[in-house]
């Protein structure tokens, strides 16, 4: 084994998810079953073509089959590890899994995270993954609350504005 190709073991990622994102990763799977017929048959068309050496089409969807392959596989060992949250918690004066976080920094910029699961993360809708350390500073808190945070800027300091679970 060369040392230079070692990768220590991730983390092991929350198991979480919302109901919204479950089904999400659900239609992917689906999806992906559906697109991986269509290159399996334009992959046996290109490898009837012959040499397959310099056969673009046929490399293309070797390494596209590969992808999707992967993926599936993925899908199909993660999706029955996750839990679905699909209740607010009793508590919902604080953050937890799913809620909604409007916090400000010490400059008054002002911003709104939701706390999910590694699996649906979406930074243009607002997604934090459970699991970052943002989240993690977040967790319990509630309206007025202070967090500070190391970033690779250095520590910066949050008030909790408001939480919601809509």
């Amino acid at each position: 084994m060369r040392m230079g190709h070692y990768r220590p073991p991730q983390p092991k990622s929350a198991p979480y998810i919302t109901a919204t994102g479950y089904q999400h990763l659900l239609d992917e799977l689906a999806a992906l079953w559906k697109r991986r017929a269509e290159v399996v048959q334009a992959l046996s068309a290109a490898a009837a073509e012959g040499d397959r050496s310099e056969n673009a089409e046929y490399i293309y969807r070797k390494k596209e089959l590969r992808e999707i392959d992967r993926r599936v596989r993925y899908l199909q060992k993660r999706l029955p590890d996750l839990q679905v949250v699909r209740e607010p918690p009793q508590d919902q004066g604080r953050i937890f899994f799913g809620a909604w976080v409007h916090l400000a920094d010490v400059k008054s910029h002002e911003v709104v995270y939701r706390l999910v699961g590694p699996d649906e993360l979406d930074l243009h809708e607002g997604g934090i993954s459970i699991d970052s350390p943002l989240a993690r500073a977040l967790l319990k808190k509630g309206v007025d609350e202070e967090v500070i945070v190391q970033t690779p800027q250095g520590a910066v300091t949050y008030e909790v504005m408001g939480v919601r679970y809509v």
